[in-house]
């Protein structure tokens, strides 16, 4: 097989059509750096707004409702639970149809995500990720001493 210019695509020649067809779409990831502060939800808010549309998300839609509420109250137990972190980051990643909201702070203890240990919050980001056939879960982060707090949600269709 050759492309248009004559040149010999040889990842091309061992593979058939239908598998080429059927393999899993590019992940794509928006991050956001903010620095904490008393405005901090709301430009995180405007921050993954703005990237809705870049991840498949319509704007003015439940689902874009849904992620804006979770991304609010995840911002909003940083600013609750560890206020000493200098920036949060915030995610957008979009594969194999499923959306996961990361936030990530410098605070290492992990958030109790048992029924007893949930606040009202973090309870309500549960219930949303339930109605979106996903979950919400907590680990360290790889890449320095704090943790990121993870929501996926799967993609109306």
């Amino acid at each position: 097989m050759t492309s248009e210019g004559g040149f010999r695509l040889p990842w091309r020649r061992s593979r058939p059509a239908a598998a080429i067809e059927h393999l899993p779409p590019a992940v794509q990831r928006h991050i956001v750096s903010l620095k904490l502060g008393p405005d901090t939800a709301r430009r995180t808010r405007e921050a993954v707004a703005r990237h809705l549309p870049d991840a498949g998300v319509a704007l003015n839609s439940a689902f874009a409702d849904a992620v804006l509420l979770v991304t609010s109250e995840l911002v909003t137990n940083v600013l609750r639970h560890a206020a000493h972190s200098p920036v949060i980051d915030v995610g957008l990643t979009r594969s194999a149809g499923q959306l996961v909201v990361s936030v990530a702070d410098a605070e290492p203890r992990l958030p109790d995500l048992t029924a007893d240990g949930m606040g009202a919050g973090l309870r309500m980001v549960t219930e949303v990720a339930a109605d979106y056939d996903g979950d919400l879960s907590a680990e360290p982060a790889v890449d320095h001493d704090g943790k990121v707090v993870l929501v996926r949600l799967r993609m109306p269709s």
